[in-house]
């Protein structure tokens, strides 16, 4: 009898033995997959962090720089009000390429706003002599209120051309904008004296450079800087 129960005893430890391997080897089993799928997901986030840092990087070390802004008053038998605006721009240190094509005007004079994008047609290199006669007639009434001109001051690289205008570093262009009230011109009338121009030049990645000026108290003079 007693040796029956020391057999059956003996049996079940056996059986406890074989489940408790079984148990542990499935922890194992799910501990491995666990941390591959932990793998997995931190490689994952990694690779996505970094070229998240990259593009974040990119966006804001990358921007467009205006550094001048000069206009012309329309002169017919006397001196009228502003008809065309030149804006200077050039890449801010650090940017990468801005492609141009891709680059738009949001301005406004506090009545209208406008939104110009590049017409390849108004385009200049180099300009030399008067700045706001290197456009041709037919180029200047081009750059409308949908449209600016490019006109290149100085590219090194020839990055800058009619169809694939690309500013990078070192490179400095002007962007012509027509305010005629003639031929559908930016606002649909010529700048008058004290009046408060904002907008911006937006780059496709990057900062964006400030538009900012108030025309002066009155008009004396053909060329006039103002910003």
């Amino acid at each position: 009898m007693n040796k029956f129960i020391k057999h059956i005893k003996s049996d079940n430890l056996g059986a406890i033995g074989i489940g408790a391997m079984i148990v542990f080897i499935a922890m194992i089993l799910v501990a491995g997959v666990a941390a591959s799928v932990i793998v997995q997901t931190s490689n994952t986030v990694q690779i996505q962090a970094l070229q998240t840092g990259q593009k974040t990087t990119k966006e804001v070390s990358s921007g467009i720089s205006v550094f001048e802004i000069t206009g012309e008053v329309y002169y017919n038998t006397s001196l009228e009000n502003i008809s065309k605006l030149a804006v200077t721009v050039k890449a801010r240190p650090g940017s990468g390429d801005i492609d141009l094509n891709n680059t738009y005007i949001l301005i406004s004079n506090g009545v209208k706003k406008a939104l110009l994008r590049y017409n390849s047609t108004n385009f200049k290199d180099p300009v030399s002599g008067d700045l706001f006669s290197s456009l041709t007639t037919a180029q200047w009434n081009g750059t409308n209120y949908e449209y600016f001109g490019i006109g290149v001051l100085q590219d090194e690289d020839n990055s800058l051309t009619s169809t694939n205008p690309v500013l990078n570093r070192g490179d400095k262009a002007i962007l012509f904008l027509h305010c005629n009230a003639t031929n559908n011109g930016l606002f649909g009338a010529q700048i008058p004296t004290r009046t408060d121009i904002f907008g911006q030049v937006i780059p496709e990645i990057g900062s964006a450079g400030v538009i900012s000026f108030t025309t002066p108290m009155t008009y004396v003079d053909n060329i006039y800087r103002l910003q």
